[in-house]
C-alpha cells in the first residue's frame, strides 16, 4: 500500500517555531509529526511513502535519511522551486505514488490514531472513488457537506457565507475534513487543475459524477497542530497517554 504525507507547508501559524525549521519535524511529545505519520503508516501496512518537500526541505531530506528511511520505501517529490499546494503537489508525486490501486493521504500536522485499514474496507466495500475522514467540529469553519447516503454534496465557508453546492442542501449534513483520504488512481487522469491548486477544489468538481464518500472518526482522538494552541493541546494530551 502506497501513501502521501503532505510535509511542504511553512507552516505560518506556527511562526516563531517554524522560521528555521520545517512544520513536519516540529517535536510533539518526544517525536517530530514526521515521525509520528510515518509510523502510524508503517504500522497499518503501507510500505512506499511519498513526502513533498519545499521548506526547509534539506532538513526533511537528512532526518528521514539519518533515520535509515524508517526501513520502508520512502521518496521525496520536490517542490522546492514552487509549492503547489495539496492537488498539485498530489499531481507532481503521480510518477512516485500511482502504483495503480487505492492510497492513503495524510497531513503532516495531524496527530491521530485512525484505523486505515477499517477505512480502506469502507473505500473498498463502497466502490468509492475517494474517501475522505470527516469528523464533527461545529467550530471550524470550512465544512464539506455529505448527503443522507454520506456522499459529498458541497462546502461552505462559515466565516466568509461563501457556498458550493451540486445537492439539494436540505439533505446535506456538514462535517469537517481530518485532513485523511484514500483516492483512487484514475484521480490523476480525470483532474482537471494543473499547477498549484487544493485538492478541495478538485473533490469539488469530480464529486459531482464521481461517488467521494464520507468516513467518520469521530471516536479517534484527532489534533490539527497548525497552531501554537494547538500544539501544546496535543502535547498535553500524549503526555497524559
Amino acid at each position: 500500500m502506497n501513501a502521501m504525507i503532505f510535509a511542504a507547508g511553512l507552516g505560518s501559524r506556527l511562526r516563531p517555531i517554524t522560521d528555521q525549521l520545517p512544520k513536519a519535524l516540529v517535536v510533539v511529545a518526544g517525536q517530530t509529526l514526521l515521525e509520528r505519520a510515518i509510523h502510524l503508516l508503517a504500522m497499518q501496512g503501507v510500505s512506499r511513502i511519498v513526502i513533498n518537500v519545499h521548506h526547509h526541505a534539506e532538513q526533511i531530506v537528512s532526518f528521514v535519511q539519518n533515520q535509515g528511511y524508517f526501513g520502508l520505501d520512502i521518496q521525496f517529490s520536490d517542490e522546492r522551486e514552487e509549492l503547489l499546494e495539496t492537488g498539485g503537489g498530489l499531481l507532481k508525486a503521480a510518477p512516485l505514488l500511482n502504483n495503480g490501486k487505492p492510497f492513503i493521504v495524510l497531513n503532516s500536522d495531524i496527530i491521530c490514531n485512525i484505523d486505515f485499514a477499517k477505512m480502506m474496507k469502507s473505500h473498498i466495500d463502497k466502490k468509492a472513488f475517494a474517501t475522505l475522514a470527516v469528523r464533527e467540529r461545529p467550530e471550524s469553519s470550512r465544512q464539506l457537506l455529505f448527503d443522507e447516503q454520506g456522499l459529498l454534496g458541497g462546502w461552505e465557508n462559515r466565516k466568509t457565507a461563501e457556498c458550493i453546492l451540486f445537492k439539494e442542501e436540505s439533505l446535506l449534513k456538514p462535517l469537517a475534513f481530518s485532513g485523511i483520504h484514500i483516492l483512487n488512481p484514475e484521480w490523476f487522469e480525470l483532474c482537471s487543475q494543473r499547477g498549484k491548486f487544493s485538492i478541495i477544489d478538485s473533490y469539488l468538481e469530480l464529486g459531482r459524477k464521481w461517488p467521494i464518500v464520507a468516513h467518520r472518526h469521530d471516536e479517534d482522538y484527532w489534533f490539527d497542530v497548525g497552531s501554537i494552541e494547538k500544539l501544546a493541546e496535543a502535547e498535553t494530551f500524549l503526555k497524559g497517554k
